[in-house]
């Protein structure tokens, strides 16, 4: 919608450019007519004090402020982006020494550098675009450089550097495309900053010499009149606010258009009508019937027809390969569903309160926890663990921040984590993998929720700290008596954990296994299930001295 509004409004303008100087040139210059006239049916604008039309005057005015602005932002674009590229494919000292430069030239406003470039340079349409360019490199590069600096440092970057990209390949085919979001904002942005610096130029006298005119001009010209006659300033004002929004707009949809992820609609949860497969009872946690996932967009299906239950005190684990709906599932349980995935169940309730309605904030954080795959990606690096793990307690379920912090504390004792409350003033970097997740899992149980969520909290963990993570989650389990649902893809893990594992296949539940600990590739009976065992590793290993083989 906001590009199709700005392509509407920039169309409009570009019609305008374009034709107004053939029609109403005549008119925009013309003198002789009633001057200093107000609003009329002949002149809805006025007229200056030579008696030109100023509706006239504001449309011809048009064409040279937007090819004046078009012209500073495209230079000023290809020569920021640029540097702003080869600031970090050039050698370290040079790429330090290029940074500070920038970091030097932005520190000055904008409008403050044009002024004294087109002071410099004189009077004239070059000198103008030339000012206002120059004065605008700095914020392109700038921006490029930071973006820049993320996208060089990535692995397909370095990969392509070992592989003698040159420079330029490197630029036009790996870093521009992944900064064409934001750059693309910019881009409008600066435009629209262009009209607003050259209309300021001209209005100060700094614009192109007479008999040329743009809408800056023609609002100093009308300055003088506005106490007496101030209908001669609404035309060029009117038209720089229209044509600013407008580029705007586009520049926000085509950085939107330009990012895939941005073009998902939003989430959707409802009930869906048929009868029950599946009815739970009072010691059923969580009851789940008839669960459809599917794409908004393509329609395609990711979860079909999915029911289980999970008792109280249970861990369930479902396990499948990747894309075989396993997270999905979890996010429609939690409430988190993506964005552009729409869901319906014939039945989905926690302790008896059904999901698909309205469920406050408060309810969920005080009985649903999640634990994620990685928790380097899930901690913030910018805040220290006390601020961040203590956010539900404080902000959800309105504890103090010392109680906060208390409840916190406990956590990390139960996980074992040392130093607790040394902890509590660490960043996530400070912390190994099996620290962060220790953490994670505190925070999550420092809710005391009904069901905790954990999405392949192991995956990202070495073999030793898997099995450290496994045991407290038991521990957890059987302390508190919270509820579970584990997603992984290894059987050997669920096998250790699980009171009942569900398997997933594209979308679908393929089989239901209740006895977990003589689950075996006799015992079950989907062919898929069998291929998930059979790739399980089985190590042998001598036991004793007796020469004895056991499995490990």
């Amino acid at each position: 919608m906001p590009l199709v509004t700005g392509l509407v409004l920039l169309g409009a303008v570009a019609v305008v450019a374009v034709f107004a100087p053939v029609v109403f040139g005549t008119a925009a210059t013309q003198l002789g007519g009633p001057p200093n006239l107000s609003s009329t049916p002949e002149h809805p604008l006025g007229t200056d004090t030579l008696g030109r039309d100023m509706l006239a005057r504001t449309l011809v005015a048009t064409q040279p402020t937007v090819l004046m602005a078009a012209a500073a932002t495209a230079l000023s674009a290809l020569v920021g982006i640029a540097l702003g590229v080869a600031t970090w494919l050039a050698p370290r000292r040079l790429r330090e020494l290029s940074l500070r430069g920038i970091e030097f030239a932005i520190s000055y406003p904008t409008m403050l550098v044009a002024i004294i470039i087109a002071a410099i340079l004189g009077q004239g349409v070059v000198q103008l675009v030339v000012a206002i360019a120059i004065a605008n490199i700095a914020g392109f590069a700038r921006l490029t450089a930071n973006l820049a600096a993320k996208v060089a440092s990535s692995e397909y970057v370095q990969t392509a550097r070992l592989l003698g990209v040159s420079p330029f390949r490197l630029a036009v085919r790996h870093i521009l495309p992944n900064m064409a979001e934001p750059t693309l904002i910019l881009i409008a942005g600066a435009f629209s900053g262009a009209l607003v610096e050259i209309s300021g130029l001209s209005f100060l006298g700094l614009g192109a010499p007479s008999p040329a005119f743009d809408w800056g001009r023609l609002l100093s010209e009308g300055l003088s009149k506005i106490v007496v006659n101030p209908i001669v300033i609404v035309g060029p004002a009117v038209a720089l606010t229209i044509t600013s929004l407008a580029a705007l707009l586009v520049g926000d949809g085509l950085a939107a258009a330009a990012n895939p992820r941005s073009n998902t609609g939003r989430a959707r949860l409802v009930s869906a009508a048929g009868g029950r497969s599946v009815v739970g009872d009072a010691e059923d946690l969580v009851v789940v019937d008839g669960l459809d996932v599917q794409h908004a967009d393509s329609g395609r299906a990711l979860v079909s027809d999915v029911s289980f239950t999970i008792r109280r005190g249970e861990i369930l684990g479902i396990v499948g390969e990747s894309g075989s709906g396993k997270s999905v599932t979890a996010s429609v349980v939690g409430r988190l569903l993506g964005e552009g995935l729409h869901a319906r169940a014939r039945t989905l309730t926690l302790d008896g309160t059904d999901l698909t309605g309205r469920v406050s904030d408060r309810y969920l954080a005080e009985r649903i926890a999640f634990v994620y795959q990685d928790p380097g990606t899930a901690l913030n690096p910018a805040l220290i663990l006390g601020i961040q793990l203590t956010d539900v307690l404080r902000v959800r379920l309105r504890h103090t921040r010392r109680a906060a912090l208390s409840m916190l504390v406990g956590g990390f004792r139960s996980v074992m984590l040392t130093d607790p409350e040394g902890r509590l003033r660490q960043y996530p970097h400070q912390l190994s993998g099996g620290m962060k997740q220790r953490a994670m899992i505190a925070s999550a149980m420092s809710t005391r929720p009904a069901l905790l969520i954990a999405d392949e909290p192991t995956t990202a963990l070495d073999v030793t700290v898997q099995r450290e993570v496994l045991t407290l989650l038991k521990r957890l389990n059987t302390e508190s008596r919270t509820s579970m649902l584990f997603i992984s893809h290894d059987l050997s893990v669920v096998r250790a954990l699980c009171d009942r594992v569900l398997v997933m296949k594209d979308g679908e539940i393929v089989e239901r296994i209740d006895d977990v600990r003589g689950m075996s590739e006799e015992s079950v009976h989907h062919p898929y299930t069998r291929r998930l065992l059979a790739s399980s590793p089985v190590v042998q290993t001598r036991v004793g001295a007796t020469g004895e083989e056991g499995p490990r």
